[in-house]
């Protein structure tokens, strides 16, 4: 199952800004669209500073391109529902696919549910609109219809005055009106009809009239009116989240956007039905913080926590929290190509190379540099999220990909000429042997299997990081549990020795075990 730091389930404008401030945080961060942004009927959106003006489709491909460039993923997907999985999150999608992620911001927007009027919905977004800030200086000193949808259209209604001064009011909706709210709007020369709103008429998105069941035509250039406002949030309504109550049901967020799951933050219209783009923009930037602050605090929290068992585990622990956890507390990864790697494969013609257990992604980028086209998989997500980095460094992007799954499971097409491993044992049970073994068949005849087997923790370590630690296995057992049969020959199997230098600054030298096989057949 692919698992990332968080996922952003709404690609709209709050779900691209909260993307955008999670991908400046280093987060590994997945956003799935719907396509159908509650502003796709219009072709121009107003009040944006700096986009006043443009098309909403434009802001968005924007957007796009700029989460893009902090390795955030954007998916076209429907997310059908959240599930808690123990400390992650499971997010359900159309097709069935079931993705974890330690976090999720809800940025699914609402729909605008119509009154059931002939010629209504067919004309929102261009002549029947919402939002006077949005919409009112284009249609400024025409004659404006207000469909009242209830007592609270009574606020649209004084509103619209203020951009014409014909403004025609069908109140049926709104019920019997008070007195002083009668008052007022006579006052200000609004003409009220009682009647029921029959059809909207007019030729293609233009309008001529509005007829009420009474059969009198009401001429109008446009029409405002609310419609029942609709949450888009029954992914996670199962799992019970905190609501407040006003002109819609939401979901209680703060000002962060935390709702009351301690890893679900919530923005834009979603939560607050009536904001504008720019509203939506800012919550969604502050939900995306706030859901990277929890990640901080999880983190610390992990870290407090494994403290004691991550240098002496159990051989039983789970291997892809094991992992983690090393990568996400130690600071002290080489990231340099292993130097048994660099001499046995830099005299082979560069093709295509998948590298087990790939770590940070020194040799897939050394790899990449010599021109293969190298493939590094690690159980650890930090892991292949530093290897992606360090090949968006290093310029070879193009020819590296970092993925983070669990080999003994991942399966990936095509032919391979070298299947390269480092550090082959494990202080947990995670059986590389077989691991290089299943994927040592995608090899092609001539092709290699580089293994190199560390002495590991080096000897400069306490006591506490070499409990647990299988001692260095020597080549000819390398090669009986790789166990790949006749198909293959044995070119290299030996000790090799190297000087390194100690994290106190003396020499020191490690021992690695190198085997290197051919596949003849």
């Amino acid at each position: 199952m692919e698992r990332y730091d968080a996922i952003v389930i709404g690609g709209g404008a709050a779900g691209l800004s909260a993307a955008l401030m999670l991908g400046r945080a280093r987060r590994r961060t997945l956003v799935l669209d719907a396509g159908s942004p509650r502003n796709r009927f219009a072709a121009h959106m107003h009040g944006v500073l700096g986009h006043d003006g443009i098309d909403p489709a434009e802001l968005l491909h924007r957007g796009r391109e700029e989460v893009g460039e902090y390795g955030v993923e954007v998916r076209t997907a429907e997310a059908l529902r959240v599930d808690e999985d123990g400390e992650d999150l499971v997010v359900v999608l159309d097709d069935g696919t079931r993705i974890a992620t330690r976090g999720v911001v809800l940025a699914t927007g609402v729909t605008d549910a119509l009154p059931r009027i002939p010629g209504l919905a067919e004309r929102w977004g261009s002549t029947v609109l919402h939002c006077p800030y949005c919409h009112g200086w284009e249609v400024r000193d025409r004659t404006i219809g207000v469909l009242a949808t209830s007592s609270a259209s009574v606020h649209q209604i004084e509103l619209l005055r203020q951009w014409s001064d014909d403004v025609v009011a069908f109140v049926h909706a709104a019920g019997p009106l008070p007195h002083e709210v009668r008052e007022r709007m006579l006052a200000r020369g609004i003409r009220l009809v009682e009647a029921e709103v029959a059809e909207v008429v007019g030729e293609g998105t233009a309008i001529d009239h509005v007829r009420t069941v009474d059969g009198v035509a009401h001429p109008l250039d446009a029409i405002f009116t609310a419609g029942t406002l609709v949450p888009h949030d029954a992914a996670v309504a199962h799992l019970g989240l905190a609501r407040q109550e006003g002109q819609a049901s939401v979901l209680a967020v703060d000002g962060m956007g935390a709702t009351s799951h301690p890893r679900i933050v919530a923005a834009g219209n979603v939560v607050v039905p009536f904001g504008n783009v720019p509203l939506a923009m800012g919550a969604g930037a502050m939900a995306g913080a706030g859901l990277n602050a929890l990640l901080v605090a999880a983190d610390a929290r992990a870290a407090v926590a494994a403290q004691g068992d991550a240098d002496a585990p159990s051989p039983d622990a789970d291997p892809a929290a094991y992992w983690e956890r090393r990568y996400t507390q130690r600071r002290h990864w080489s990231r340099h190509a292993n130097d048994a790697l660099v001499e046995v494969v830099g005299g082979l013609p560069p093709g295509r190379a998948l590298d087990v257990g790939a770590g940070e992604g020194g040799d897939v980028v050394w790899l990449a540099k010599q021109g293969w086209h190298a493939t590094g998989v690690d159980i650890a997500p930090s892991a292949a999220e530093r290897a992606r980095r360090a090949a968006e460094r290093a310029g070879v992007s193009d020819r590296v990909r970092a993925i983070a799954a669990d080999l003994a499971t991942w399966d990936d097409d095509g032919e391979l000429d070298l299947v390269t491993a480092s550090f082959l044992q494990s202080p947990v049970r995670l059986d590389r042997g077989a691991i290089v073994r299943r994927h040592a068949a995608r090899v092609v005849p001539g092709g290699h299997v580089l293994v190199v087997a560390h002495a590991a923790p080096p000897s400069w370590t306490s006591a506490a990081e070499h409990a647990g630690h299988a001692d260095l296995p020597q080549p000819d057992d390398i090669v009986d549990e790789l166990a790949l049969g006749d198909d293959w020959a044995v070119e290299v199997a030996e000790l090799r020795t190297r000087a390194v230098t100690a994290p106190d600054g003396s020499d020191a030298t490690l021992d690695d075990a190198v085997v290197l096989l051919r596949r003849v057949a």
